[in-house]
């Protein structure tokens, strides 16, 4: 619509000496119905256009974000595993240094893994008590040797 006003108006300007360079319309009053719904439906369209791509715009910029975290931390827990062994193997090491500590250690861990088997049968034997008579006692199978 500007285009076709500056080519009307540029004729006259010419003869006045001086050159059209842009035109602005503003405040168009349409009185045709069709077309106020026809530019409402073309600056509806827009707006969605719009709206559509900044939301893609935010949604690809949340995934750099995320996969630059989730690629940081994938470093950082690899790092974190390839030093573990290390740890363990020298804190190893300074217990293995006090035969007392070290055998402490070593009876607790086996007794902590025993603890979590899953077919463990616990008989507690009172001092003093013969191991023969106390496992018999609680329903253990015993073979004697003279058998």
């Amino acid at each position: 619509m500007s285009q076709v006003v500056r080519e009307e108006v540029s004729a006259k300007s010419r003869e006045w000496g001086y050159g059209v360079g842009s035109t602005y319309i503003r405040k168009v009053h349409f009185r045709d119905v069709g077309m106020i719904q026809q530019i409402e439906q073309k600056v509806v369209n827009r707006l969605r256009q719009v709206t559509a791509a900044i939301q893609q715009d935010g949604a690809n910029r949340v995934n750099v974000i995320r996969s630059t975290a989730d690629r940081t931390a994938a470093v950082e827990f690899a790092k974190a595993a390839t030093t573990r062994p290390q740890i363990v193997g020298t804190a190893l090491a300074r217990v293995a240094k006090d035969a007392e500590i070290s055998g402490a250690l070593f009876e607790l861990l086996e007794t902590q893994n025993l603890l979590q088997s899953p077919r463990l049968e616990v008989n507690i034997v009172p001092k003093g008590t013969q191991l023969i008579a106390a496992v018999s006692g609680a329903g253990g199978i015993i073979a004697s040797p003279q058998q």
